[in-house]
């Protein structure tokens, strides 16, 4: 995911968090129904493709955002992971 302007680079654990934490948000917004209107893109064969381009965005703008806090639960199993070693 793109950084925010003024703020450090994520460390690669923080990115990872932060990635899929923005599947799971896609998914959740693909169970709700988001980009399932009929013909929101003016339909054919390239819809769903297009409507799951916008999920994804929307998704990472979420946590870019801040989030639902996935990320962050998932950055300290993975530092702890990494401590047990």
């Amino acid at each position: 995911m793109t950084p925010r302007p003024g703020v450090a680079a994520a460390s690669p654990a923080r990115e990872a968090a932060e990635r899929l934490e923005a599947a799971f948000l896609a998914e959740m917004l693909k169970a709700a129904g988001l980009g399932t209107q009929p013909k929101a893109f003016g339909g054919g064969i390239g819809e769903e493709q297009f409507a799951s381009f916008q999920r994804q965005a929307l998704a990472e703008e979420m946590v870019r955002s801040g989030g639902i806090g996935l990320a962050d639960s998932f950055y300290q199993a993975l530092m702890e992971k990494n401590d047990d070693r």
